[in-house]
């Protein structure tokens, strides 16, 4: 094989490290044992190429005590598998004495090698990222193309996981760069979705909706997705929850503005110092989030220390982590029922159900309650029947630009 046909990676300066999954992938461990118990040798291993014309060790299968392991680094030109890559010798040596290269190669006598099989690790693209190893110490004329073509097959499982390893590492660097492209807040911003008293039909205050670049390609909960992969989850959220608060200067006098917290988010405190430090006043922290909550005795802490500054509402009551025995022991001021119940109420009495014991529930708490996603004159009127306080959706008003929010606000505040 001609040098000029191989395509090895771009090099960084220093090698990127590996991807915690893959450094500890049990698949790849189990494969060289599975290549080591095929063929009989004492040693396998992947390696990659690396920067300044060195191979690193990756994954080292051997019950020996070896002077190498994974991390070991060594010029390329020093072990048999550049030379493999490079037609200089071919994959299967049965015994390093039938090449004169390999007299010359130091690791021949070092390990030693009595027989050797390899065949580069090729990524989908053609890269040539490293290669696959097995070897003995002992010569072995048995070996034949057969059990190359195994390797080759062992080879190709590693590949794959090697890859998708890679390609999970790229999407979360990807994924980083974006979030912490948002986190000077220069990137996001703020819609304004009324929620309007179902008996007056007037706005009573407005849910603040983050906005992100690209909204037609990547909703929000993909951004707030790549933060939680990242974990940047509550940085994103704060920068979130200050633009929210710059925008609630815009709302008329007498509505309240109801900004989103996750439940982690609001147990570490970082809610609760934010609006320590804000002049916003008429402010509702929503606890949303479709989660499990880890430490409820420290959110509860939480939540009766903000009191002093918001009022509290839980989010998707219904079908979210928010248990009823939660709901109690929280003490919220708002109930906001999950759209889910909302559509098609007048005409589903499974769902009236539901809605009528919620609000004999807020009853009973002292919270008002809130439905969300109404998008039709029958399902508002459902709602009111049932003795929902308010509603927000489609029906009233989408989430609108701050300026738009405020000029659709005053509209009722003027008549």
């Amino acid at each position: 094989m001609a040098s000029a046909a191989i395509q090895l990676p771009d090099f960084e300066t220093p090698a990127r490290p590996l991807p915690i999954e893959l450094v500890s992938d049990p698949g790849i461990d189990r494969i060289l044992a599975s290549v080591r118990g095929h063929l009989g040798v004492e040693i396998a291993f992947v390696a990659r190429y690396v920067e300044g014309e060195q191979r690193e060790l990756t994954h080292v299968s051997s019950d020996l005590d070896l002077p190498m392991g994974a991390g070991f680094r060594n010029p390329r030109e020093d072990g048999y598998c550049w030379h493999i890559l490079n037609g200089r010798l071919p994959e299967l040596i049965q015994d390093p004495e039938d090449h004169p290269l390999c007299a010359t190669l130091a690791i021949t006598d070092f390990l030693p090698v009595g027989c050797h099989i390899n065949t580069p690790l090729r990524l989908a693209d053609g890269t040539v990222w490293g290669s696959f190893c097995a070897l003995g110490r002992k010569t072995d004329r048995t070996m034949t193309a057969r059990d190359l073509t195994i390797l080759k097959s062992f080879a190709g499982l590693a590949a794959e996981r090697i890859e998708s390893a890679l390609e999970g590492d790229a999407l979360r660097r990807h994924a980083r760069r974006r979030v912490e492209s948002m986190l000077d807040g220069h990137g996001v911003s703020t819609f304004q979705q009324p929620i309007v008293s179902l008996a007056t039909g007037r706005p009573v205050g407005v849910e603040c909706l983050s906005r992100f670049p690209d909204l037609t390609k990547r909703g929000p909960a993909a951004w707030f997705e790549d933060a939680e992969l990242v974990g940047l989850g509550e940085e994103l959220e704060i920068t979130a929850l200050k633009v929210a608060l710059e925008s609630i200067a815009h709302i008329p006098d007498g509505l309240y503005a109801s900004i989103n917290a996750s439940p982690r988010t609001v147990a570490s405190g970082a809610v609760r110092r934010l609006l320590e430090a804000s002049v916003a006043r008429n402010l509702v922290v929503e606890i949303t989030e479709h989660s499990d909550v880890e430490d409820f005795a420290i959110l509860s802490r939480e939540i009766a220390a903000l009191k002093p500054f918001a009022r509290i509402a839980i989010d998707d009551v219904g079908t979210g982590y928010a248990g009823l025995r939660h709901i109690v022991d929280l003490q919220p001021d708002i109930l906001k029922m999950d759209m889910v119940l909302t559509r098609g109420i007048e005409r589903d009495p499974a769902r009236k159900a539901m809605t009528a014991a919620l609000v004999q529930l807020g009853q009973g708490l002292g919270c008002s309650i809130v439905a969300e996603g109404i998008e039709t004159e029958a399902e508002a009127e459902a709602m009111k029947a049932l003795g929902v306080d308010c509603g927000q959706g489609y029906l009233f008003s989408r989430p609108l630009p701050t300026v738009a929010a405020q000029q659709y606000l005053l509209g009722f505040v003027n008549h």
